[in-house]
């Protein structure tokens, strides 16, 4: 049977990397998803590819105004709402922490901590309601090891990552899970920002060396991290954070 069968998501940045996978997966085990991105292009061609069971919504995720209307959007179509993967992320380029300007800055905790806030101020009231729901934030391995370059970002995803705990213990006696995934970086959009540099095979390799299983993430092995922790075969796992990592934050 599949995994998700029935279930209704919101992946928010699901027009590419993570957020598409997500998607793809989710509509693969059964369930039905919300695509959810500022890029409406492609959130249009990432529903268009699923089908029937996906529709696609124009959201930028640090305005209130645009997730109660994809919230709005996916109880219009489908009914209800069982799942949301807070997975829309930014990130200053990596570089000396005197060298990021307050308006990245603001855009990185925007897009990164208040979005998952204005998600829950319009989404709990729908789980609290029906007394179930699976939420997931799409977090950081740099929120729970950092490396120099990267601290605005790295502190971003440190506050998803324990946003996440925090909203599980709250959450849990409505019986909504919360959890957070844990990435290392992956070849998607904003790898060279990650990096710092030009993301050439030798650049790479400096940042796969720190991999003790010796490759980057691939949006597939977040999607099925989300998979799983969505599914009820997580039924009694909350707040927790899952490092997808090959082993970077050991």
């Amino acid at each position: 049977m599949a995994l998700l069968a029935n279930k209704i998501a919101i992946v928010t940045g699901a027009a590419s990397g993570f957020g598409a996978e997500i998607s793809r997966q989710y509509v693969a085990e059964g369930a039905k998803v919300v695509v959810a991105d500022l890029n409406e292009a492609g959130a249009k061609a990432v529903a268009a590819e699923l089908g029937a069971n996906a529709i696609a919504v124009k959201c930028d995720v640090t305005k209130r105004a645009d997730i109660d209307h994809v919230v709005a959007a996916a109880i219009k179509q489908f009914g209800t709402i069982d799942i949301v993967v807070n997975n829309a992320g930014y990130t200053h380029k990596n570089q000396p922490m005197l060298d990021t300007d307050e308006t990245t800055f603001d855009r990185c905790f925007d897009v990164n901590v208040k979005a998952i806030y204005l998600m829950a101020m319009a989404v709990v009231p729908v789980m609290r309601q029906k007394k179930s729901g699976a939420i997931i934030n799409v977090g950081s391995v740099s929120g729970m090891r950092p490396r120099p370059g990267l601290v605005w970002y790295s502190a971003s995803k440190a506050a998803a990552n324990l946003m996440s705990k925090a909203m599980a213990v709250e959450l849990g006696p409505d019986n909504i899970r919360v959890n957070a995934i844990c990435p290392v970086m992956s070849p998607t959009g904003m790898i060279e920002s990650f990096m710092g540099m030009a993301n050439t095979p030798e650049n790479r390799a400096k940042f796969i060396g720190n991999i003790p299983l010796g490759r980057l993430a691939t949006p597939l092995d977040i999607a099925k991290a989300a998979v799983y922790l969505a599914s009820d075969l997580a039924d009694f796992i909350t707040g927790v954070e899952l490092p997808v990592d090959g082993g970077r934050a050991v």
